[in-house]
């Protein structure tokens, strides 16, 4: 019985995270292409870790961030934040763009052989639109920087 279990427990951890999160609900948040690298600054490149579709970019200065909703790309300026963070982000950043909101949470990990940037290992979007429900979205991500 116990062999059982351990084989069970096995099995299970040898699962990635990554299939375990959901994708967004349909026809809200969507793939936004490509994007560049600033010529100055940082960026956060985010994807959604269940189907690995570039769905956010974050640029610290101007700090903005990139989402497509409904089928439309969309640019919406920082309103706030909160937390230290790093790079140029915050670990909470608000965002507003007409009577859209947005909110970014990011873990934001730096290490030894990433030069000019960092991982996002985990992270959330919220999104809230008036008169529709709010979502929020698992991503996960990296930073890239130039000087």
């Amino acid at each position: 019985m116990i062999a059982l279990l351990l084989a069970v427990a096995a099995q299970t951890s040898a699962v990635p995270a990554t299939s375990a999160a959901p994708a967004a609900p349909a026809g809200v948040l969507g793939p936004i292409g490509q994007q560049q690298l600033p010529a100055k600054g940082c960026a956060a490149y985010l994807w959604n870790p269940a189907d690995r579709q570039l769905v956010a970019m974050a640029v610290a200065d101007p700090a903005t961030l990139r989402v497509s909703l409904g089928g439309r790309t969309l640019d919406l300026a920082r309103s706030g934040g909160d937390g230290a963070g790093k790079l140029g982000f915050a670990d909470a950043i608000d965002y507003r763009r007409d009577d859209i909101s947005a909110r970014l949470s990011l873990e934001i990990v730096q290490q030894d052989g990433l030069t000019a940037g960092a991982r996002v290992p985990s992270g959330s979007l919220q999104i809230e639109r008036p008169g529709q429900d709010s979502v929020v979205v698992p991503l996960a991500g990296l930073i890239g920087c130039r000087s």
